[in-house]
Protein backbone atom coordinates (compact mmCIF):
# COMPACT_ATOMS: atom_id res chain seq x y z
CA UNK A 1 0.00 0.00 0.00
CA UNK A 2 1.47 3.14 -0.94
CA UNK A 3 2.35 5.62 1.78
CA UNK A 4 -0.64 8.34 0.97
CA UNK A 5 -3.64 6.85 -1.29
CA UNK A 6 -6.87 8.94 -2.12
CA UNK A 7 -10.10 7.35 -0.49
CA UNK A 8 -13.31 7.27 -2.01
CA UNK A 9 -16.09 6.97 0.90
CA UNK A 10 -18.66 4.93 -1.34
CA UNK A 11 -22.20 3.78 -0.85
CA UNK A 12 -22.96 0.25 0.53
CA UNK A 13 -22.78 -0.48 -3.55
CA UNK A 14 -19.33 0.56 -3.24
CA UNK A 15 -18.06 -3.40 -4.86
CA UNK A 16 -19.97 -2.53 -7.61
CA UNK A 17 -18.65 0.59 -8.46
CA UNK A 18 -15.24 0.21 -8.17
CA UNK A 19 -15.43 -3.28 -10.25
CA UNK A 20 -17.19 -1.08 -12.91
CA UNK A 21 -14.37 1.18 -12.53
CA UNK A 22 -11.74 -1.04 -12.74
CA UNK A 23 -13.33 -2.45 -16.33
CA UNK A 24 -12.82 1.01 -17.83
CA UNK A 25 -9.06 1.67 -18.02
CA UNK A 26 -5.92 -0.89 -18.27
CA UNK A 27 -3.78 -1.63 -15.36
CA UNK A 28 -6.67 -1.60 -13.08
CA UNK A 29 -8.08 -4.55 -10.92
CA UNK A 30 -9.25 -5.17 -7.57
CA UNK A 31 -5.84 -6.13 -4.83
CA UNK A 32 -8.19 -6.77 -1.71
CA UNK A 33 -10.85 -6.45 0.19
CA UNK A 34 -11.31 -5.93 3.95
CA UNK A 35 -14.13 -7.17 5.61
CA UNK A 36 -15.54 -5.79 9.12
CA UNK A 37 -14.08 -8.09 11.58
CA UNK A 38 -17.62 -8.15 14.12
CA UNK A 39 -21.17 -7.37 13.92
CA UNK A 40 -21.89 -3.37 14.24
CA UNK A 41 -23.07 -1.09 16.86
CA UNK A 42 -23.85 1.79 17.43
CA UNK A 43 -23.18 4.35 13.74
CA UNK A 44 -21.93 0.69 12.24
CA UNK A 45 -25.25 -0.56 13.43
CA UNK A 46 -26.58 -3.21 10.55
CA UNK A 47 -22.85 -4.01 9.71
CA UNK A 48 -22.35 -8.08 10.00
CA UNK A 49 -18.65 -9.63 10.53
CA UNK A 50 -18.12 -10.06 7.05
CA UNK A 51 -19.66 -7.05 5.08
CA UNK A 52 -17.18 -5.43 2.94
CA UNK A 53 -15.27 -2.82 4.61
CA UNK A 54 -12.46 -1.49 2.64
CA UNK A 55 -11.77 -2.05 -0.91
CA UNK A 56 -8.08 -1.51 -2.33
CA UNK A 57 -7.63 -1.05 -6.00
CA UNK A 58 -5.39 0.23 -8.64
CA UNK A 59 -7.11 2.41 -11.54
CA UNK A 60 -4.95 3.20 -14.28
CA UNK A 61 -2.12 1.81 -12.62
CA UNK A 62 -2.59 4.45 -9.39
CA UNK A 63 -3.84 3.26 -5.67
CA UNK A 64 -7.08 3.86 -4.26
CA UNK A 65 -8.71 3.02 -1.15
CA UNK A 66 -13.00 2.57 -1.42
CA UNK A 67 -14.37 2.58 1.78
CA UNK A 68 -18.09 1.17 2.24
CA UNK A 69 -18.79 3.98 4.44
CA UNK A 70 -22.99 4.56 3.06
CA UNK A 71 -24.83 7.58 2.42
CA UNK A 72 -23.62 9.85 4.59
CA UNK A 73 -21.50 11.58 2.64
CA UNK A 74 -22.73 12.35 -1.02
CA UNK A 75 -19.97 13.32 -3.94
CA UNK A 76 -19.34 16.71 -5.03
CA UNK A 77 -16.94 18.39 -7.74
CA UNK A 78 -14.19 19.22 -5.11
CA UNK A 79 -12.97 15.70 -6.16
CA UNK A 80 -12.60 14.41 -9.40
CA UNK A 81 -11.07 11.45 -11.49
CA UNK A 82 -9.72 13.10 -14.28
CA UNK A 83 -8.61 10.86 -17.32
CA UNK A 84 -6.24 12.02 -19.91
CA UNK A 85 -7.24 10.27 -22.86
CA UNK A 86 -4.35 9.44 -25.94
CA UNK A 87 -7.15 10.30 -29.11
CA UNK A 88 -10.95 10.87 -29.47
CA UNK A 89 -11.47 7.41 -29.28
CA UNK A 90 -10.88 6.68 -26.00
CA UNK A 91 -12.55 9.86 -25.05
CA UNK A 92 -15.84 8.91 -26.27
CA UNK A 93 -15.48 5.37 -25.23
CA UNK A 94 -15.28 6.52 -21.46
CA UNK A 95 -17.81 9.15 -22.10
CA UNK A 96 -20.17 6.66 -23.17
CA UNK A 97 -19.58 4.28 -20.23
CA UNK A 98 -19.57 6.77 -17.41
CA UNK A 99 -22.62 8.71 -18.90
CA UNK A 100 -24.39 5.94 -18.93
CA UNK A 101 -27.19 4.07 -16.84
CA UNK A 102 -27.55 7.35 -14.57
CA UNK A 103 -24.52 9.28 -15.30
CA UNK A 104 -24.84 12.89 -16.53
CA UNK A 105 -23.02 15.44 -18.79
CA UNK A 106 -21.73 18.30 -16.76
CA UNK A 107 -19.42 20.87 -19.32
CA UNK A 108 -15.61 21.50 -20.47
CA UNK A 109 -15.20 17.41 -20.07
CA UNK A 110 -16.79 17.28 -17.23
CA UNK A 111 -19.35 14.62 -16.20
CA UNK A 112 -20.81 12.64 -12.92
CA UNK A 113 -20.86 9.13 -13.32
CA UNK A 114 -23.92 7.17 -12.14
CA UNK A 115 -22.66 6.91 -8.65
CA UNK A 116 -22.29 10.85 -7.93
CA UNK A 117 -18.66 11.02 -8.96
CA UNK A 118 -17.08 13.57 -11.17
CA UNK A 119 -14.65 12.90 -13.62
CA UNK A 120 -12.38 15.29 -16.44
CA UNK A 121 -12.36 13.25 -19.44
CA UNK A 122 -9.64 15.19 -21.12
CA UNK A 123 -7.40 14.05 -24.40
CA UNK A 124 -4.16 14.78 -24.29
CA UNK A 125 -4.18 16.92 -26.80
CA UNK A 126 -6.04 19.75 -24.87
CA UNK A 127 -3.20 20.27 -22.07
CA UNK A 128 -0.58 20.21 -25.43
CA UNK A 129 -3.10 23.00 -26.90
CA UNK A 130 -3.16 24.97 -23.64
CA UNK A 131 0.26 25.19 -23.29
CA UNK A 132 1.47 26.26 -26.12
CA UNK A 133 3.78 29.24 -26.14
CA UNK A 134 1.78 31.08 -28.89
CA UNK A 135 -0.97 32.31 -26.62
CA UNK A 136 -3.38 33.38 -28.68
CA UNK A 137 -3.46 29.92 -30.06
CA UNK A 138 -3.87 28.48 -26.45
CA UNK A 139 -6.88 31.14 -25.86
CA UNK A 140 -8.87 29.99 -29.04
CA UNK A 141 -8.56 26.43 -27.96
CA UNK A 142 -9.64 26.98 -24.29
CA UNK A 143 -12.35 28.81 -25.72
CA UNK A 144 -13.45 26.47 -27.92
CA UNK A 145 -13.29 24.07 -25.11
CA UNK A 146 -15.34 26.05 -22.71
CA UNK A 147 -18.37 26.04 -25.39
CA UNK A 148 -18.55 21.95 -25.00
CA UNK A 149 -19.84 19.55 -23.27
CA UNK A 150 -17.69 16.51 -24.36
CA UNK A 151 -14.47 17.40 -25.52
CA UNK A 152 -14.38 17.03 -29.54
CA UNK A 153 -10.39 17.50 -30.06
CA UNK A 154 -10.85 18.09 -33.98
CA UNK A 155 -12.85 20.86 -33.48
CA UNK A 156 -11.02 22.29 -30.59
CA UNK A 157 -7.73 22.22 -32.72
CA UNK A 158 -9.22 23.78 -35.54
CA UNK A 159 -10.29 26.47 -33.45
CA UNK A 160 -6.97 27.30 -32.19
CA UNK A 161 -5.65 27.09 -35.85
CA UNK A 162 -7.99 29.88 -36.71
Amino acid sequence: MDKVTPCLWCNFNAKEQIDFYVSLLPDSRVNRVVQWPMDGSGPNEGRKKGDDLVIDFTLGGRNFIGLVGGPNFPYTEAFSMSVVCEDQAEVDRLWSRLTADGGKEVACGWLKDKYGLAWQIVPRRMYELLADKDTAKASRAMNAMMQMVKLDIGKIEAAAKS
